[in-house]
């Protein structure tokens, strides 16, 4: 991981707003990512508002995030919706935390926003071993970084595809996110599946060093009883792009996309930025006015910018993937916020 402090030439883009009084430590994904992207825009929004400096720490894991935000170590941080669930429970990667401790900690981490961006897709090299993603016998698969919930979401994945658990038909290949593409370009896996925004810089990267094909969940199934089971797991939300809308994103690339009809259509990783339970209500209000008049600059600042799937509009909360097996809490200065700007919010994100 590396800090930048997104000031100057890192964000040249943004006036800079002299009178800013906060600074804020926030951690992200690796550059390339959708909650990088999601992550700097705020930081260079929130300069250009004189509502807070960001002071962000790059190539992060995400579950050690959540943790630092709730313990009051990290002012803010992106996560998918699955890691404040299961710190709650002290289970999977928060384990060695425990359920009496987790579900105090839990309860101290709320969200601002909501975003559904990157969807779980499988790729190969065109030169590799992989002929059919159903079957995946013997292969080294890519799967995710050592633990979190992009590991859980890309062995569901590749269950989905094969049929096959880790370690009982085919061998899972873990590095961390900043890793991960010297890990595949250096024929350390034999395929990949990965949470991916449109476009991924990731996967330009990958096809940089020879064609790739990528592939979404086939329809049939989706649709089985796992398919469902996996759609409707904590944290999961559905995702579909007409496939010709997510083949011009990759115009120019060495990258084929396969779809089985008119749409790419998978599982996303339904995320929140996250912040303390204690931050200061009427900054976090700031914070998130801010987010919510910006919303063109995301939608325009980037390729990938018209497929955050942001949550500029109404919060139903069933439809951020919130107020199911997951339940998020917002923060009550980002509920002022969005009803002051004319949104409705779901009475299952109120604290």
């Amino acid at each position: 991981m590396f800090k930048t402090t997104l000031l100057g030439a890192a964000l040249a883009l943004a006036p800079i707003a002299l009178g800013a009084q906060t600074t804020l430590t926030a951690e992200t994904t690796s550059p390339g990512s959708t909650p990088h992207y999601i992550g700097t825009a705020l930081a260079a929004i929130l300069e250009s508002e004189g509502v807070a400096t960001l002071q962000i720490t790059e190539g992060a894991t995400l579950t050690n995030s959540v943790q630092a935000v709730a313990e009051g170590r990290l002012d803010m941080a992106p996560a998918p919706l699955i890691l404040p669930f299961l710190l709650g429970r002290g289970i999977g990667p928060y384990s060695g935390v425990g359920a009496e401790q987790g579900a105090e900690l839990a309860q101290n981490v709320q969200a601002i926003f909501f975003v559904a961006a990157s969807a779980q897709l499988f790729g190969h090299y065109n030169s590799g071993k992989v002929s059919d993603p159903r079957q995946l016998d013997g292969l080294r698969i890519w799967n995710g970084p050592p633990r979190g919930a992009a590991l859980t979401s890309g062995r569901a994945a590749i269950q989905l595809l094969s049929g096959l658990k880790e370690g009982e038909g085919y061998e899972g290949i873990q590095s961390p996110w900043p890793d991960t593409v010297s890990t595949i370009t250096g024929g350390g896996a034999d395929a990949w599946t990965l949470p991916e925004g449109l476009p991924s810089g990731r996967q330009i990267a990958i096809a940089a060093a020879g064609g790739t094909t990528l592939y979404d969940m086939p329809s049939d199934l989706l649709a089985s009883e796992l398919g469902q089971q996996i759609l409707k797991a904590p944290g999961h939300a559905p995702y579909s792009i007409p496939v010709e809308e997510y083949r011009a994103a990759y115009e120019g690339n060495d990258i084929t996309i396969v779809t089985d009809d008119d749409t790419f259509d998978s599982f996303a990783l339904a995320f929140a930025q996250f912040v303390n339970a204690g931050m200061d209500e009427e900054l976090v209000y700031n914070i998130t006015t801010a987010m919510l008049g910006g919303q063109e600059r995301f939608e325009t600042g980037s390729p990938r910018g018209p497929y955050l799937f942001m949550s500029f509009s109404d919060l139903a909360g069933v439809s951020q993937g919130a107020c199911g097996a997951v339940q998020i809490k917002m923060h009550p200065g980002a509920i002022r916020a969005y009803e002051d700007a004319g949104h409705t919010v779901a009475d299952c994100l109120r604290p």
